[in-house]
């Protein structure tokens, strides 16, 4: 072949190389950009890059900026770059994707390795080439499961054009920080903040080095890298990563020595659940409030229930609000998907003494009081007066509200074989004040072994505002779930009878020091009986008392005295002006407390006399912000006058009275409490419920005790009265608050009076004997 020949054979076939070349890398092109457009299966919008969809977990947290708790579908919250540890930052790179910052998304060089190592070496530990950008794509935008090998190699094509397309609208940094809000940690914890918290309980810019190289060693297989399942696999994948960050420079080799010689430690591991935390009770009825629907009538079987509900619905801007605002696409909010940050108004160390202080009450003393009262009695803990009959019926009432026959109905078990399964002992943790215990009982009997258990509420709001500071529903959310502040309506017994005094002082014709006779009275009622109230106490019976004395002592006579002058109808409407929308029925018989009511309108309605006559709507959202911090919704109380600031103050007279020489004088002494106090126990017929409602200058507290089952208390006044159920637990609570100087509550605070003089004296010193004042001039007072 001559020269010539062999050029221009030479030429053809280059050529034909560059033909080839060229249509190479035109099919790959033509390749991506059909990828890219979509037409081989979903590609993410740049919408959806700027927006990517997860399920964010809603975020409450207390006024001091404190986190509650969350709301979730997954357990997951974002986090932005700042906020993380530079150990983690570091230990992900090292670990995932050492070139991070030098490729584009796509490493091509890492490919070409796995290709080379993996394909043709059939090097199976030769390690993975999708950078921490393509992880990120694929977590964004998740695969399906089961997919043949072409399906499964489009989808990776795909990942490297959405990972090309992060690259162009994040920064590293932000590419950094969205793939480590994206990961499962494990043990119910979706990203990295969320996984802080559950295993260090700590903030992700905490984490020091060996706690970030035990995250990110977890990221390759959660549970078999597990530091509390798998403990060992998880110390020598700790170890791996640590390795690479010196490899990598990110950690000297003194810094690598000490840390892989440092024991895991999960001493502050806690899986976040609803059951656990701060404010358990709170947080279940707030999620209740914000998720509640427009009430329908006809859904009702109470009609006073439905009127109380639409109330709310109308006039209560946070009940309902998910469903009362929509988002910008027109669907409701919803607090397990959207990542909403709801700020409340509840203090995280007022709630933490106000929780302590009932399990110090009730844990450590009541409950121990409770069985040794009963022990060896018949029928206990039941009243004795019960027919066994009606214990059996209570019990199975109770058998029917409980999970597990509901479970079982749902799943069509017959009657015969549901009660068969509850006589058949089964392992099951149970409740204890000394912890939890594991046991064999029968469903039935652990209904029955709950019946014993003395169940408290307490609310505490500030006076002036109406922010809840603590809320605590019950003794355990996880095996008590009735909300006994808000939910539940008891009997109130004498802490009732501030509104019937009330109605006495605003009248203008009695003061505080004003006589009356402590005397029996008698109601004649409608079906022609006779009623007439009986005190608790033979306290200066048949004589003349102050209203101070009456109210002090709970002297029944009297408040009947005065509901007898008045009527029911003035009293009602005097409660309904503080607050109170539960029903009160218009009888003589109110005056002792025979209304249910819940703690929540006691503490508010208490809180008026505090708070110079003005009722103010207890509230517990100040804002809700969207997952980029933008404000939602703001929320003021609802206020209105309902008395007078001298009748306010003229009842916080006779209030402190409860604490200076009454039934709650053990504030006083066994207490220790010589502050301004008004206060007011209640207890009900039986000893079924104690109350004590206290107010200080600037924060008024309510409490209740009883048991689950109004048949269910002490038998003896002395250990079921509110003084000795409630009063040492509102005692405990303001001690702790007292303590801590950073609430800015102190001993010293005083209830302001008002500025316009007294019409009436209130120092009964100034009084003789028939009740009339001696030398009353009220410039004066």
């Amino acid at each position: 072949m001559s020269k010539k020949a062999a050029n221009n054979e030479s030429k053809k076939y280059l050529k034909r190389l560059w033909i080839i070349y060229a249509s190479f890398f035109g099919f790959i092109i033509l390749l991506f950009t059909c990828i890219s457009l979509g037409l081989f299966g979903f590609m993410p919008t740049f919408e959806e890059l700027e927006n990517p969809r997860s399920n964010l977990a809603s975020e409450i947290y207390s006024s001091d900026q404190v986190l509650l708790g969350k709301y979730y579908i997954e357990n997951r919250s974002n986090i932005h770059f700042e906020d993380l540890s530079p150990n983690i930052v570091n230990a992900l790179i090292a670990t995932e994707d050492a070139r991070f910052t030098e490729h584009a998304g796509v490493d091509m060089r890492s490919i070409f390795r796995v290709i080379w190592k993996t394909i043709i070496g059939r090097d199976q530990g030769s390690g993975g080439g999708s950078t921490i950008t393509q992880q990120l794509a694929k977590n964004l935008f998740p695969r399906d499961e089961n997919l043949s090998k072409l399906k499964l190699i489009s989808i990776k094509f795909r990942e490297w054009v959405t990972a090309i397309k992060l690259e162009r609208n994040y920064t590293k940094e932000e590419i950094i920080a969205m793939y480590l809000n994206t990961v499962d940690f494990g043990n119910q914890s979706f990203g990295i903040k969320s996984a802080a918290r559950t295993y260090f309980n700590k903030p992700t810019d905490s984490l020091n080095i060996q706690e970030a190289a035990l995250l990110i060693g977890m990221l390759k297989a959660p549970t078999k890298y597990s530091p509390t399942q798998n403990p060992e696999n998880a110390l020598r994948r700790r170890e791996v990563v640590l390795k690479q960050m010196e490899i990598y420079g990110f950690i000297s080799k003194e810094q690598y020595e000490d840390a892989r010689q440092k024991p895991i430690d999960m001493s502050r591991f806690r899986v976040q659940d609803h059951n656990q935390g701060l404010a358990t009770y709170f947080r279940e009825f707030l999620k209740t409030l914000l998720n509640r629907k427009k009430p329908i009538e006809d859904d009702y079987t109470d009609k006073e229930s439905f009127k109380e509900d639409i109330d709310q619905w109308n006039n209560n801007p946070a009940y309902g609000w998910c469903n009362k605002n929509l988002k910008s696409d027109g669907t409701p909010y919803n607090v397990f998907k959207d990542g909403l940050r709801i700020y409340t108004t509840v203090n995280s160390k007022m709630q933490r003494y106000a929780e302590e202080a009932v399990a110090e009450h009730i844990g450590k003393e009541l409950q121990s009081d409770f069985y040794r009262h009963w022990k060896g009695v018949k029928k206990a803990p039941f009243d004795n007066r019960l027919t066994q009959d009606k214990i059996d019926n209570i019990i199975m009432q109770s058998v029917h509200r409980s999970e597990r026959y509901q479970s079982l109905k749902s799943a069509n078990v017959s009657d015969g074989d549901i009660k068969k399964i509850f006589d058949i002992p089964v392992k099951m943790k149970v409740f204890s004040w000394k912890g939890m215990r594991d046991t064999m009982m029968s469903p039935l009997d652990s209904v029955k072994y709950y019946k014993w258990f003395l169940l408290a509420g307490l609310m505490s709001v500030e006076t002036q505002t109406g922010y809840v500071k603590a809320y605590v529903g019950g003794i355990n959310y996880k095996y008590f779930q009735f909300d006994h502040v808000c939910l539940a309506k008891r009997q109130v017994g004498s802490t009732f009878k501030p509104f019937v005094y009330t109605v006495a002082m605003q009248e203008g014709e009695f003061s505080p020091c004003t006589r009356v006779p402590n005397v029996p009275i008698s109601f004649d009622l409608p079906n022609g009986d006779k009623w007439e109230p009986k005190n608790s106490s033979d306290y200066k019976e048949g004589e003349m008392v102050t209203l101070k004395e009456a109210l002090a002592n709970s002297i029944n006579w009297v408040s009947a005295y005065l509901i007898k002058r008045y009527s029911p109808g003035p009293v009602i409407k005097i409660a309904r002006k503080m607050g109170i929308k539960s029903v009160i029925p218009e009888v003589y018989a109110i005056c002792l407390g025979v209304a249910d009511l819940s703690l929540y309108e006691m503490v508010g309605a208490i809180n008026t006399y505090a708070n110079k006559g003005v009722y103010i709507e207890p509230i517990f959202v100040t804002r809700i912000e969207d997952k980029h911090g933008n404000v939602l919704a703001t929320f003021v109380p609802h206020t209105q006058e309902a008395m007078s600031e001298e009748t306010a103050f003229l009842m916080n007279s006779l209030m402190q009275g409860v604490v200076e020489s009454g039934t709650g004088a053990r504030l006083r002494g066994k207490y220790g409490l010589s502050n301004q106090i008004a206060g007011k126990t209640g207890t009900t017929d039986n000893n079924s419920d104690g109350w004590f409602m206290g107010s200080v200058p600037n924060l008024t507290t309510g409490v209740w005790v009883g048991c689950e089952d109004r048949s269910v208390h002490f038998r003896s006044t002395v250990l079921g009265q509110g003084a000795n159920m409630s009063l040492p637990i509102w005692a405990l609570y303001m001690k702790k608050v007292y303590a801590d100087k950073s609430l800015n509550v102190s001993t010293t605070d005083k209830f302001s009076k008002p500025l316009k003089p007294l019409s009436v004296e209130i120092d009964c010193d100034k009084y003789n004997k028939d009740g009339h004042p001696i030398n009353f001039d009220n410039k004066n007072f």
